[in-house]
């Protein structure tokens, strides 16, 4: 979608952070947007800010289909046609192996995967049936191509965002429906703050936010990239139909080195196979 001037888009969670960045470039660029969001005082404080014009809200919990599909009609309503989806709104959750419960692992997978594929599949159909082309957009993370110590259902859910929307991209295609997949480091938001929300707090949770990594982590974010720089890097991407976002040149390291990883394996595999 190379211009996003008279367009209508459909933002989650964004009330703060990266949604909120994204809402106000839309803006910027002429668009109509429809901000939603779980947190309704933090909803009217983002409208507030952004002004009534050109713009909706309505509070939605991404985790529950019935409700995006509401939102969706919602913003079809207010708006007629909808072109641009940022299925944006996302949680963190800590956990070592063994010791995450069932609850929080169904948690952070209700809003970090199944809330992106409610949002595709609300939307998908009416952007197909107007015919006049649009754009999904994906926030997953670097940590859908790289993985570390100590977030493993963090990882999960967005290797998850990363394959579903590679595989979007593809399908979509012919549909005239670009596919964007956010995959930022570091940047400036209040993800960090979310594990106190998950239905078992459990006690790794608590250690975890009273420890030195927490603080580390903490102040990753709070000293990344602003969220309206990597904003404007996602409506760029978005304008040149580019499928992954990067933002981090140290990251490239751990993305190129997983990818000799694979190889490497790949290679011993075949050899095993006498191929």
């Amino acid at each position: 979608m190379t211009d996003i001037k008279n367009k209508t888009a459909f933002v989650t969670g964004a009330a703060s952070g990266i949604g909120f960045a994204l809402a106000e470039g839309l803006l910027k660029r002429g668009a109509k947007v429809m901000l939603v969001d779980i947190d309704a005082e933090g909803l009217k404080a983002a409208q507030e800010k952004l002004g009534t014009e050109n713009t909706a809200s309505i509070v939605c919990d991404v985790a529950d289909p019935d409700a995006v599909k509401a939102a969706a009609s919602a913003t079809i309503e207010a708006f007629g046609n909808v072109h641009l989806i940022f299925n944006n709104a996302g949680v963190s959750l800590p956990g070592r192996p063994g010791r995450i419960a069932a609850e929080d692992w169904k948690w952070i997978i209700d809003i970090n995967v199944l809330g992106v594929a409610y949002g595709c599949e609300s939307f998908i159909p009416h952007i197909m049936g107007h015919g006049e082309g649009g754009h999904i957009i994906n926030t997953a993370s670097t940590a859908g191509h790289v993985t570390g110590v100590g977030m493993a259902p963090y990882f999960a859910s967005k290797f998850a965002v990363v394959g579903y929307s590679e595989a979007l991209a593809q399908e979509l295609a012919e549909a005239n429906i670009g596919v964007s997949c956010l995959c930022p480091t570091w940047v400036k938001s209040n993800i960090h703050n979310t594990p106190d929300k998950a239905p078992v707090a459990g006690q790794y949770r608590d250690k975890f936010k009273a420890s030195k990594a927490y603080e580390t982590i903490k102040g990753y974010i709070e000293n990344g990239m602003d969220a309206d720089v990597y904003a404007e890097l996602c409506l760029k991407a978005v304008e040149a139909n580019r499928l992954h976002v990067f933002n981090d040149p140290e990251a490239r390291v751990a993305v190129e080195m997983r990818g000799k990883a694979l190889l490497s394996d790949y290679d011993a595999n075949l050899k095993d196979l006498g191929l």
